[in-house]
């Protein structure tokens, strides 16, 4: 490259769980034009075999890291970052996995931030939350996640609604509304 700029690192690696946002929010009109550029990701991520489900305070935690790194909610401690690394369109903790639609954001130097560091992180910071919270140690995620690039601004809209209505889906809730760690992005007009 040009003036001796590092080569950018591109990812294809599939284990997701959440991606950071660049300086440039991807529109819901537009789809990348190149690698290089920031892409919606719907991220599914199920919890560890030993773990059959979250407690609340647990959901209550990873959805409150999910918002920190989306930008969404102060950064304090440990965990604070000058700028978040996500644009988080929707989030769902459901008791058995989390389902995340985002884009990442560019770092500093312009790349977008690689999806699995952005996931390890997340992995990492949540498990060590639920464990200290449960008095318990070990794993609390599968390794493996399933991501899915989206490519259309319908895409996007589908995914959003499909997060939406797992809570109902599930049998959880009679309506999205009710269920308490779901979040979606006021941009899409719901």
């Amino acid at each position: 490259m040009a003036g001796g700029a590092p080569a950018p690192h591109i990812s294809t690696h599939t284990q997701t769980f959440h991606v950071h946002f660049a300086a440039r929010q991807v529109s819901l009109s537009q789809a990348p034009a190149s690698p290089a550029e920031s892409r919606c990701y719907l991220v599914r991520h199920l919890l560890h075999r030993w773990t059959p489900v979250l407690p609340e305070q647990a959901r209550d935690l990873v959805l409150e890291h999910c918002l920190r790194e989306g930008g969404l909610q102060p950064l304090a401690g440990e965990d604070a970052r000058a700028t978040p690394r996500i644009h988080l369109y929707a989030a769902v903790v459901m008791p058995d996995h989390v389902h995340l639609l985002l884009s990442p954001l560019r770092d500093e130097n312009g790349w977008p931030w690689p999806l699995v560091d952005i996931l390890q992180c997340l992995k990492s910071a949540t498990a060590h939350r639920i464990n200290k919270l449960l008095h318990t140690s070990g794993p609390v995620w599968e390794e493996e996640s399933f991501d899915h690039v989206l490519r259309s601004h319908e895409g996007l809209k589908n995914k959003c609604e499909y997060i939406r209505q797992n809570p109902v889906e599930a049998g959880l809730v009679q309506r999205h509304e009710d269920y308490r760690w779901l979040w979606v992005s006021p941009e899409f007009g719901f």
